[in-house]
């Protein structure tokens, strides 16, 4: 089996490039982490990927003019290592429309609400005020607008009474660690496509379909 060739994205623990890099440990998984590059050099997942063995590399936004000639640099990176897949985990940096551009249908990410509510920061903070019954995550195909790609796959957790943003994190946590991996499983093995800007999952096994929305 040919593994796609990814490169994970991340700015600071990266608790999800982590769930990326376990869950492609497995043999039948189809995408290898080939990169976890940040933009941070103390960046704390960059220790953890160097501990699974994965090559690292940190390339500071600082050193540049502006963010076209950052992007510039780091999809200059991703050729470099010959990356199929990009995977943004906690990459604090708005993405030109130009390097989106590039890694179209090729880049996803994992966002902590059940898109199209709550895009950008404070989703936990949010939802609360706003008095949800309940919240989630996200993976989708980035564009440029920010948290508007299209969906790939949502989790649901249910809002309790006693609920604080931090206990709501932690348990729309636990379900972004499971279905950022499976969203990359899907897209390296081939599974995905983008129809009007919808994207349709192809069941290549026997049986019923898969879940697709996993719900605690």
């Amino acid at each position: 089996m040919s593994r796609k060739r990814t490169a994970v994205l991340i700015s600071g623990r990266g608790s999800n490039m982590a769930a990326l890099v376990k869950a492609a440990q497995r043999e039948d998984f189809p995408a290898r982490i080939d990169l976890v590059l940040s933009n941070k050099a103390d960046a704390a997942g960059i220790e953890f990927a160097a501990s699974h063995g994965v090559p690292t590399r940190v390339l500071s936004h600082r050193g540049y003019a502006d963010r076209q000639a950052f992007d510039e640099a780091l999809d200059g990176v991703l050729r470099e290592e010959g990356i199929e897949i990009v995977c943004l985990a906690g990459f604090m940096r708005l993405l030109t429309p130009w390097l989106v551009e590039q890694w179209k249908d090729r880049m996803i990410n994992v966002h902590p609400s059940i898109l199209p509510s709550f895009k950008g920061l404070h989703t936990h903070e949010r939802a609360l005020e706003m008095g949800v019954r309940v919240h989630g995550c996200t993976v989708h195909f980035v564009r440029a607008e920010m948290d508007a790609g299209p969906i790939i796959l949502q989790a649901v957790v249910p809002i309790e009474a006693d609920d604080t943003p931090d206990t709501l994190a932690a348990r729309v946590l636990t379900q972004e660690h499971i279905i950022y991996p499976r969203g990359l499983e899907l897209l390296a093995a081939g599974r995905l496509s983008v129809v009007d800007e919808r994207v349709r999952i192809a069941d290549t096994r026997p049986g019923p379909a898969p879940l697709i929305a996993p719900t605690v």
